[in-house]
């Protein structure tokens, strides 16, 4: 749909290969960081590879991506604006979720020092922090009828999010409509975190 697209297909915990990709494809104005996984495991049963692996893609693969592209973005001068997809969940507990929770609420703080360390370079930080969304990774973790009826009567609007409810509210802060919006969240949760 949008031809000036190029898509790269690394993995960013590789940071040699994202180094080298993503620091070839700029110049950049815009970036949306949305890489993420979610590993559910009861706290008790944790395992080190599901910690590594929502470490090295929720919160490392954004910091380094975010390096390569704002450090591009100083070099030539230019103004910009970071929107790191994060979670409500980033400041509500979830069963199961010890780690994605944990991997979102970092990801917001980081998200908090960047706009302040690259607002001086007139770059814009900022998340959005949407409740479940009906994407693939969605649907795998909230098909139980159960599980996802007890969310969903928590969320005052009655509903989980829709792929388009998400890119519109990036869509916000990545454009001159929200130039002075630094350093905060957009929660896109149906009001999950008021009730």
């Amino acid at each position: 749909q949008c031809p000036g697209i190029k898509p790269l297909c690394l993995d960013l915990a590789d940071w040699d290969a994202t180094e080298a990709a993503v620091g070839a494809a700029g110049p950049f104005e815009l970036l949306v960081n949305n890489a993420a996984v979610a590993m559910l495991q009861p706290f008790l049963e944790v395992t080190r590879a599901a910690l590594e692996r929502s470490l090295d893609v929720n919160f490392g693969a954004v910091l380094h991506v975010s390096q390569i592209v704002a450090r591009q973005m100083i070099a030539q001068g230019v103004p910009g604006a970071i929107v790191n997809v994060s979670s409500q969940a980033s400041q509500r507990a979830l069963r199961d979720h010890a780690v994605y929770c944990s991997t979102k609420s970092a990801l917001d703080m980081l998200s908090k020092v960047m706009a302040m360390e690259l607002g001086p370079h007139k770059i814009r930080v900022n998340t959005v922090n949407p409740t479940v969304v009906m994407t693939d990774m969605g649907r795998i973790n909230w098909s139980d009828p159960q599980k996802s009826a007890a969310m969903i009567n928590r969320i005052p609007l009655g509903k989980f999010a829709e792929v388009d409810d998400v890119v519109n509210s990036i869509l916000f802060l990545l454009s001159d409509k929200s130039a002075m919006t630094t350093g905060s969240s957009l929660m896109v949760d149906g009001g999950f975190l008021v009730s």
